[in-house]
């Protein structure tokens, strides 16, 4: 894999005179623009209250994660299988004392009190109590402002930062600084209403998708059974919730045998059912995930944030991962902050490790790559990769715009009349199972590729060993034609999506109502499910859960394990998008799953 940080320090330096010694600096993040949808609304007090941390350089990066990963999730590995302890994860990532006392030191060096820097309970970063807007300009070379977004949300951010040269090595990012990610979007499609319920059609036309139309299309089992040591996580972030009444009202029609069933509710940060007002996300996940994998198999939900603060995907790692977790912070930050103050907020401290990961998670939301750094994006795709190697598989949507992303084309370097190209982050992360989406056609026994499928070339991140092959011979035998300005055509980055489900017309009850709706958020939670069964078959043959699937599904071991989808394209961005091909394309990844072959490719290995 190659480097994720090649490239992002521009190399800038100037020295900075303090007292009789002389400083060099050198820029650390930059953006290039404005997030789509914020604007700069005013310069912040200098005497404000900041949140500042800074998250310690861990002493394994990328390209050591893509080699652990290789070592227990690749077919040929001799090590397949044999995952890490959450312990030997710690053990091997934490930074070390140099770092901590290396950014203590310039810390104090430059006038903050020693009793003032902290060191978070995971020793993950490091913050500067009761710091000032004019301290962290002064640290870091920098100039907040208060953005707004059209929405009304405010962020606080700088358009840049630099570190003395000597901490570079020690620091990954420093927050609040350059980031955009304040609230997470859901990428559902839009939805329309039906008052009368349809039956389930069996046959391979199903123009509504229910669980039974998914159970023809990819050979998924109708009656699964579960083993104990077997689990499967959803997550939701507030003000997404689920209502029993839906889930009753959905099993009445589709799986009589979870009538009065919920799934095992882990709150974090304060997340709670909100019982009279279903969402559409919530129901759409539990209703397929749980109708697929059966009444016999609990399904775990994750509830993130309280209705009144929300939450971001920070908060869900925290929660795994204590060495991540930063601290409990008042302002707007990225990192949501608990506990919340406001009337009707969750009034404890935020949740650090106290969550166990499922054997397969499963997330419907997802942010621009743009919308954060390269710095913070690396930071949270470790945490999926430490999940991978522990034996979890991590699964993200594409999104539901095409190669347009979110639907907000950003424009290279500002002023260009071509717009660019945009992939959704976590699923640009090499470490998760990006999703894309197809859909069948009216009259049509087999699938073609869904318009909205979100797919292309990350800005962020290296192409990992894994899909090389697939993704090299695409670009050498399908030119599209696009300027190198509005995507990324070196060749060398990580391609999505990894594989496709469908994603169009799925019926979920929401608040009494019959939906019909569509979108890759419905894709992820049922390859979820099926990498469930799959475990399942596994756990009953005296093996370990599958774990990180990417470099599995890549290899020639899993050949006939996925159907090729050769119809169709992503549009967006005023262009027609990327076209699908025989093997892998940047619009439905390597295919749909063929279930059986999946079970038995994988019961073969160790």
């Amino acid at each position: 894999m190659h480097s994720l940080f090649s490239g992002l320090i521009l190399g800038l330096v100037f020295a900075v005179a303090s007292g009789a010694t002389t400083s060099t600096w050198v820029l650390h993040e930059k953006r290039s623009q404005i997030p789509t949808g914020w604007v700069q609304a005013r310069k912040y007090a200098p005497t404000s209250p900041l949140p500042l941390r800074i998250a310690l350089k861990q002493s394994t990066g990328m390209d050591e994660m893509a080699t652990y990963l290789h070592d227990v999730s690749h077919p040929d590995s001799p090590n397949y299988g044999q995952h890490w302890t959450a312990e030997q994860v710690v053990e091997r990532f934490a930074p070390g004392n140099d770092t901590i006392d290396a950014v203590r030191n310039w810390l104090v060096d430059s006038g903050i009190a020693p009793e003032r820097v902290q060191l978070s309970p995971g020793k993950g970063w490091i913050r500067v109590l009761n710091a000032t807007v004019a301290e962290a300009e002064d640290l870091l070379r920098a100039e907040y402002y208060v953005y707004t977004h059209e929405s009304g949300i405010k962020n606080i951010a700088t358009a840049s930062y630099y570190l003395p040269a000597h901490m570079t090595p020690h620091v990954d990012l420093v927050l609040p600084t350059i980031h955009f990610d304040a609230k997470i979007p859901s990428t559902k499609n839009t939805a329309s209403v039906n008052a009368v319920p349809p039956k389930a059609r069996r046959d391979a036309l199903c123009q509504t998708i229910t669980p039974d139309c998914l159970r023809l299309l990819y050979g998924i089992p109708d009656k699964p059974t579960a083993n104990k040591k077997n689990s499967f996580g959803i997550v939701a972030y507030a003000p997404e919730s689920y209502r029993q009444k839906d889930l009753d009202m959905f099993a009445k029609q589709y799986a009589t045998g979870l009538v009065g069933k919920s799934p095992k509710q882990v709150s974090i940060d304060g997340g709670k059912q909100i019982k009279n007002n279903g969402s559409l996300e919530s129901s759409l996940d539990l209703e397929y995930a749980m109708s697929l994998v059966g009444p016999s198999q609990q399904v775990t939900l994750y509830q993130v944030g309280d209705a009144v603060e929300g939450a971001n995907f920070n908060n869900f790692i925290d929660a795994i991962d204590a060495f991540y977790c930063m601290f409990e912070f008042d302002g707007t930050t990225a990192d949501t902050p608990y506990p919340d103050r406001r009337p009707g907020g969750y009034k404890g401290a935020k949740q650090c490790g106290t969550a166990k990961p499922t054997d397969v998670i499963s997330t419907s939301q997802g942010i621009p790559e743009h919308d954060i750094s390269n710095f913070y994006a690396g930071r949270q795709c470790l945490e999926y990769g430490k999940l991978g190697i522990m034996g979890v598989t991590v699964i993200y949507p594409t999104g539901d715009h095409g190669v347009a992303g979110d639907g907000k084309c950003p424009h290279p370097k500002g002023h260009s009349k071509d717009e660019k190209f945009s992939v959704m982050f976590p699923a640009s992360c090499p470490f998760v199972t990006a999703v894309g989406g197809t859909q069948l056609p009216f009259g049509a026994y087999s699938e073609v590729a869904w318009p909205g499928s979100g797919g292309g070339w990350s800005n962020y991140f290296g192409m990992p060993a894994y899909q090389s092959d697939a993704v090299k011979y695409y670009l050498k035998h399908h030119q599209h034609g696009y300027s190198s300005d509005i995507w990324n055509s070196t060749g060398k980055s990580r391609a999505i999506p990894d594989i496709a489900l469908n994603a169009e017309g799925y019926r979920v009850a929401m608040n009494g109502k019959w939906v019909d709706v569509g979108g890759t958020s419905a894709s992820a939670p049922v390859l979820g499910a099926l990498v469930t069964l799959v475990n399942d078959a596994r756990l009953k043959a005296g093996k370990k859960p599958v774990g990180f699937i990417n470099p599995a599904l890549y290899s020639k071991h899993f050949a006939c394990a996925l159907h090729d989808i050769i119809s169709g394209t992503n549009p967006g961005c005023g262009k027609i998008g990327y076209k699908t091909a025989i093997g892998w394309d940047p619009v439905t990844g390597l295919g749909t799953p063929i279930y059986q072959q999946l079970v038995n490719a994988w019961l073969k290995l160790p």
